[in-house]
């Protein structure tokens, strides 16, 4: 089987005029046609794209029987929310709408992400929207509840089978995500073709719609999404992100090291590559502080 091979320097970290290190990683920028403009490290060897599949995995659900049409409701299936009370309110509405409660999610009990303090719980775990989701998918074909998250669970089955068909490739490798779902290894080029495709579909609406529930308050996807008219993206865990814009291209990333520092930075340089001017400094330039002053900054080198 064919593994990813790492990248090339894509970020440096600067403080106070001197580079005190790189994070390196592998980048692809597709145009409006879909075709490969610009790239660096490895984009065709397969790499898990974490949560950055979760715009897929929603529409896998749909294309099962999901029976959601609330863009806000869809928007959280696609989510790694933050645990904000809005998250939570509609977790447990979509569970209850179905007569089920949160004992019957399968991912792991964790903090929220907005307070990490307190008791731990599953409906807390970033993931609890999409296993919502999937929970609700089984409930609407009859299948079995307490194996959902099972790789060989027809609701992953058909899950797996739509990622394959947006990203134009078969899935190399099924792993298991964090919170316990499969996760589907695919190139880069896989993932910034998948949501070249995704880019106009219901679900990529809906984030842009509803870009906090997809993730949090002042995060860096809801911030994206509202600098740039018509843009989705979806972080992932291990330095994963993609992005799409209807109509004038895609960007997908992984930093090797799996710093989200880093990743702010290259998707700015990417994007900037399809003519995409980002007034986001917190983004293009996170600050390395020194006694609570910025000294320096990680920028791109690519």
């Amino acid at each position: 089987m064919k593994t990813y091979a790492g990248g090339v320097a894509l970020a440096s970290i600067e403080r106070s005029g001197f580079i005190e290190g790189r994070h390196h990683g592998s980048v692809v920028v597709l145009s409006a046609t879909g075709d490969v403009i610009a790239s660096a490290g490895d984009v065709v060897g397969p790499i898990f794209p974490r949560s950055s599949n979760k715009p897929l995995q929603a529409i896998g659900m749909l294309q099962a029987g999901l029976p959601i049409t609330d863009p806000a409701d869809l928007s959280l299936i696609a989510a790694s929310h933050f645990g904000e009370d809005f998250h939570l309110a509609r977790v447990r509405s979509l569970l209850e709408s179905v007569g089920l409660t949160e004992e019957a999610l399968r991912c792991p009990a964790d903090w929220r992400l907005s307070v990490q303090c307190g008791d731990k719980h599953p409906v807390y775990m970033n993931c609890s929207g999409k296993h919502a989701g999937m929970l609700l998918t089984c409930v609407a074909n009859g299948w079995s509840l307490p194996d959902y998250y099972e790789p060989s669970h027809p609701l992953q089955v058909a899950i797996i089978a739509a990622i394959e068909e947006y990203a134009g490739e078969s899935v190399a490798a099924i792993g298991v995500d964090g919170c316990g779902a499969p996760v589907a290894a695919i190139s880069l080029t896989g993932l910034a073709t998948a949501f070249h495709r995704i880019a106009e579909h219901p679900v990529a609406d809906a984030m842009r719609a509803h870009p906090e529930l997809a993730s949090g308050t002042g995060k860096d996807d809801a911030l994206l999404m509202r600098a740039v008219p018509g843009l989705v993206c979806k972080g992932g865990a291990e330095g994963v992100w993609a992005a799409a814009v209807p109509g004038v291209g895609a960007v997908a990333l992984k930093i090797d090291d799996g710093a989200s520092r880093a990743r702010g930075p290259v998707m700015v340089s990417a994007l900037r590559r399809l003519g995409i001017a980002i007034d986001l400094p917190e983004l293009a330039a996170p600050p390395m502080l020194g006694r609570g002053v910025a000294v320096g900054a990680v920028r791109s080198l690519w």
